[in-house]
């Protein structure tokens, strides 16, 4: 089967690892997030559209300097070219999916934690998952 038909949410809130790419098209891409307590994707610029929502947890999105509380069934759009980060204000993981579009980060890709993140210096190399 092509293209990506799985219970998003489940998957979310399983995840244990800071960022798991599950599925790379052409023009977007599928991430799921956890970030421990205190935890922050840490301030960041795309030249890309990205797209967040929050399945477990809860936290602070900084949206070009604006905080704004969230918590499960948030979502937030992030257009290309505006500051952002995502903090962990809670006592549990909070557990997060993204689409990057296009996407941003190399297909299938595993990131432990964010200190293995911040230093792999991957990219999107235009390799789908079909």
């Amino acid at each position: 089967m092509k293209g990506f038909i799985q219970n998003i949410e489940e998957i979310t809130v399983k995840n244990e690892k800071f960022r798991r790419v599950l599925y790379t098209a052409k023009n977007c891409q599928l991430v799921v997030m956890a970030l421990k307590p205190k935890e922050e994707i840490g301030m960041e610029v795309h030249t890309l559209d990205q797209f967040f929502r929050v399945e477990k947890g809860t936290g602070e999105v900084v949206l070009d300097w604006v905080h704004t509380l969230i918590r499960a069934g948030f979502a937030m759009i992030v257009p290309a070219g505006m500051n952002h980060n995502i903090i962990n204000t809670g006592s549990i993981p909070l557990k997060l999916y993204t689409l990057y579009a296009p996407p941003n980060h190399q297909d299938g890709i595993v990131h432990y934690t964010r200190a293995e993140a911040e230093n792999d210096k991957e990219h999107f190399d235009g390799k789908t998952t079909e």
